[in-house]
């Protein structure tokens, strides 16, 4: 096997890594972001405020694109020293992307609880972000274990 081809394979991982986490945020948004609009309707319905900071559920998935893309560069200049290691990094890649991508995800679903519940209540907001914060630590703990492995 060449040294090209082991490097596009290894860059291949890369690829994967911000694929599958960008795909995980994308759910996730989607999932706290539809729920954001529902808790602003009732509002708006109630004649209450409507509490812009549910947009922050809503964006916290977006976090764990970019601990992809520190994967995906890390893979990637793990290549120039190793790239007989071509498999670990596909590895690395795939399921550390889809690890980080399941974590934005069911941080999104967790954003669209906080948001319903924010937007019912008003109150509770510091303990919802905690929640988010505890789903997020995967996603950080998955990059920086990951990365380590392959250097």
């Amino acid at each position: 096997m060449t040294e090209e081809l082991m490097v596009g394979l290894g860059r291949f991982g890369a690829a994967a890594a911000m694929a599958f986490a960008a795909m995980g945020s994308a759910l996730g948004i989607g999932a706290a972001g539809a729920a954001a609009v529902g808790a602003w309707k009732k509002c708006f319905a109630q004649g209450k405020a409507a509490p812009f900071i549910l947009i922050t559920f809503v964006g916290a998935p977006l976090s764990q694109t970019i601990y992809g893309m520190i994967l995906m560069n890390n893979i990637i200049g793990a290549l120039s020293d190793k790239p007989g290691n071509w498999p670990g990094m596909i590895g690395a890649g795939v399921f550390g992307g889809i690890a980080m991508g399941m974590s934005a995800w069911w941080q999104g679903i967790a954003g669209a609880g906080a948001s319903d519940a924010m937007g019912e209540t008003g109150k509770g907001f510091g303990n919802y972000l905690m929640v988010l914060g505890v789903v997020e630590t995967v996603a950080l703990f998955v990059m920086v274990f990951i990365t380590a492995a392959i250097r």
